[in-house]
């Protein structure tokens, strides 16, 4: 079995002002909302696995896949810690959360955690890990070839960014509990986590199931890479950062006189004027 394939994107949003990140984050977001009926209608099943250090922005970036999305079709799946049980069954513990047909399912940390946290922190022994290194991609192989679409992010920050977000975490009375010491203790052990993360990067990447690494120092340029390669991946050929204008524009005719360049609320409101202005029918 061929691995290795890793896919680094480089960023075409580097830079991008406030004002650019709102329209591409909204150009992107409506093709994100194409694909989704798409995948409704054609009974598809679209995983989406985010990985990365604590702070990474994981959680935010899937925010902005799924906001304006339709909810009955999309779940996050944000597992805590494992019971005895689940520690044993590892991979079907995150296998019974897979989206059924037309759903997209997105998971901020995966069956991963056993490549990276697990092994870093000591929550895993050395057998499972192995095992589960030797056994995973087999596993998504026959999860791709029985229909699901996988994708793999992983969100790559460095030490000084990390610090920087826990400092705002903790500082901030809306987010410090976000923050918890285990969080710091990980954060100890970073060389001991890059190892690992190269080592799953070596071995649980493939032609069929590779990991997609996105820098994510910046969190608007990370969001945006990532929901454009997913775009590209299940939609179309999506040129960035055009700048054009996405909003659907109206028109409708009142007592014969054309109305142009209308929001869908606008053409609304002018046609209940103007049929309000019809004669009523006699009974």
């Amino acid at each position: 079995m061929k691995t290795k394939t890793i896919h680094t994107i480089e960023t075409p949003y580097a830079g991008v002002t406030p004002e650019g990140y709102q329209t591409e984050k909204r150009r992107l977001q409506i093709e994100l909302l194409k694909i989704q009926q798409r995948v409704v209608k054609d009974g598809s099943r679209v995983a989406v696995v985010f990985e990365g250090r604590d702070a990474a922005g994981k959680g935010s970036t899937i925010k902005r896949f799924v906001e304006n999305l339709m909810p009955g079709y999309v779940q996050i799946v944000a597992l805590g810690v494992p019971s005895r049980s689940e520690s044993r069954n590892w991979l079907r513990r995150y296998q019974r959360y897979f989206p059924e047909a037309g759903n997209i399912t997105f998971f901020d940390r995966s069956w991963y955690g056993r490549a990276l946290i697990e092994p870093t922190m000591g929550y895993c022994s050395e057998q499972r890990y192995k095992y589960f290194m030797n056994k995973v991609l087999e596993w998504e192989h026959r999860q791709i070839e029985s229909g699901l679409i996988l994708i793999k992010f992983y969100l790559s920050i460095n030490r000084e960014t990390q610090l920087y977000r826990f400092g705002n975490r903790l500082s901030d009375p809306l987010t410090f509990w976000k923050f918890s010491e285990n969080d710091l203790r990980a954060r100890r052990k970073w060389e001991i986590f890059t190892q690992y993360k190269k080592q799953m990067f070596n071995h649980t990447s493939s032609e069929k199931s590779p990991w997609v690494e996105v820098s994510a120092n910046k969190k608007s340029e990370a969001r945006l890479t990532a929901m454009l390669y997913f775009v590209r991946a299940l939609g179309r050929r999506f040129a960035p950062l055009t700048g054009e204008d996405v909003v659907e524009k109206h028109s409708v005719r009142v007592g014969g006189v054309k109305f142009s360049g209308l929001s869908l609320q606008q053409r609304a409101v002018l046609e209940d004027l103007r049929d309000a202005d019809k004669p009523q029918l006699q009974k």
